[in-house]
């Protein structure tokens, strides 16, 4: 449209990366102003590439938008999904859309990386010369950021203390799901213009079918409800092991909004009421602490906007001579690398999107200390593959295992990968459904393939670096980075 035909005054409620109609803040703030909502979700193709979004994942969210455009529908709000190349033409999208539909205010859920943030600031600078309004809402995370802190009003660095001050925050002020009915009906005129019933196009951009992830409301509801029945009680026990299914496999609803963190926490108490008491031999508190997790890494984003632009939190280690060896990188990225729990993961993320939490720290203390290769690219690689790629968990994540992050695993405590998949895949069973190379080498070699009689008969690379070697190398490499920074400061 390019010329007002609505003259009923509505109000916007802008999807992002919270595509759901239950307990979703910005929606229940547009319900509650009483007028007609329009529902509107940019996609920004261009966006995605340099943001390295995988495609499973925009698949996914383009079959979540089917079902949220039908739910809208229930509730009398018309959505309507317009695809331009990146933020910058969003932004003009928005003042388009509330000049088409005669908007006084738009509402959204923030975002904390620094180039949406910006985004949101180029939108509420335009609108409001007109006169319209733009509410956004902290919505992501359970707590708001700048609320746990330290009592020097500092954000904690190191995550014990952070969950400690989280689990007192929330006990005293809990924050629980809130859903708003809508019982406001649209005009004939913006249901003609926004047909419920047309499909919403597929976007420009790759595809890979995320069919492995139901979408339903039912299906994600029972999930949730699954897991808490069936695993969360002996989750600390069981979710290491990526050859068993202990996990509750969720991080990808998060990611995309089409669950809250919040759901996730009432539902938990209300199975385990007990669930907030530390407690490590505990499978809900165990269950708790990633949840905290996430919060943590959400806080931290939020604070230090140069984590959005890949600076390492600990500054010394923007001086650590990492490798740019395209042959070893390629290695690691095809699962190429001799080290069977490192290879059986990465084949993993490649053919699903999808990778085990222990494999991640594996795979990424593998590609940034036994490679020494920056760890940028593997972040960037997890981007570009994972079906719950989240930037501030991802980014927490390698800098954690890289040791150039807050709280992150000391430089000089390096993970021997084949310890680690002797430990947590004994007999390899998770190996042998992705490495089909080695399904026949005995349990006794099956972490380390090239030591069995048999090897020659195998069509598996022998390891491509001496973890003992690299181990070495590599906690050199942090020293001599620590040792430049303290002379040059």
């Amino acid at each position: 449209m390019t010329n007002k035909t609505v003259t009923e005054q509505h109000v916007v409620i802008w999807f992002r990366s919270d595509l759901r109609v239950v307990d979703n803040t910005a929606l229940n703030h547009a319900i509650d102003s009483g007028l007609p909502i329009i529902a509107l979700f940019i996609a920004t193709p261009m966006q995605w590439h340099q943001h390295n979004i995988a495609a499973v994942q925009v698949d996914f969210i383009h079959r979540r938008l089917q079902v949220l455009k039908q739910q809208l529908a229930k509730r009398n709000i018309p959505l309507q999904v317009i695809e331009v190349n990146d933020f910058a033409e969003s932004v003009h999208v928005i003042d388009q859309v509330c000049f088409d539909y005669n908007a006084v205010h738009v509402f959204a859920n923030k975002q904390y990386p620094i180039n949406e943030q910006q985004r949101d600031n180029s939108v509420g600078e335009l609108i409001a010369k007109k006169g319209i309004k733009f509410s956004i809402f902290d919505d992501n995370y359970i707590l708001q950021p700048e609320t746990v802190l330290t009592r020097d009003g500092e954000l904690f660095k190191v995550f014990t203390p952070f969950r400690n001050a989280w689990i007192k925050r929330f006990t005293l002020s809990p924050s629980y799901p809130v859903t708003k009915k809508s019982d406001i009906v649209t005009s004939d005129a913006v249901i003609k213009l926004l047909s419920i019933s047309n499909p919403i196009k597929a976007f420009n951009y790759p595809i890979i079918d995320s069919v492995l992830w139901p979408v339903d409301e039912e299906t994600i509801a029972q999930r949730l409800e699954t897991f808490f029945e069936t695993k969360a009680e002996t989750y600390h026990q069981n979710r290491d092991f990526p050859a068993i299914d202990g996990t509750s496999c969720l991080s990808p609803y998060l990611a995309i909004g089409a669950l809250s963190a919040r759901q996730c926490l009432y539902q938990l108490l209300q199975h385990f009421p007990n669930a907030l008491e530390i407690n490590k031999d505990d499978g809900a508190f165990t269950w708790l602490n990633e949840i905290v997790w996430r919060e943590f890494y959400g806080h931290l984003l939020h604070r230090y906007p140069e984590l959005s632009q890949y600076q390492p939190f600990q500054k010394f280690t923007q001086f650590v001579q990492w490798k740019d060896d395209a042959v070893l990188l390629k290695a690691w990225q095809e699962g190429k690398t001799g080290f069977p729990i490192v290879d059986a993961a990465m084949r993993q993320l490649r053919s699903t999107g999808w990778m085990h939490n222990r494999l991640r720290m594996i795979t990424a203390s593998f590609l940034t200390k036994d490679l020494l290769c920056d760890w940028r690219v593997g972040e960037q690689w997890f981007m570009q593959h994972l079906i719950d790629g989240d930037f501030a968990s991802n980014n927490g994540g390698w800098q954690w295992a890289a040791s150039t992050g807050t709280d992150a695993q000391p430089y000089f405590r390096v993970f021997n990968p084949t310890l680690q998949g002797q430990r947590f895949d004994p007999k390899g069973d998770f190996i042998r459904t992705w490495v089909k190379e080695l399904e026949h080498v005995p349990d006794k070699y099956i972490h380390t393939p090239h030591q069995w009689a048999s090897a020659e008969s195998l069509n598996y690379p022998l390891p491509i670096v001496d973890h003992k070697e690299a181990r070495l190398i590599a906690i050199e490499s942090f020293k001599q980075a620590k040792a430049y920074m303290d002379i040059h400061q």
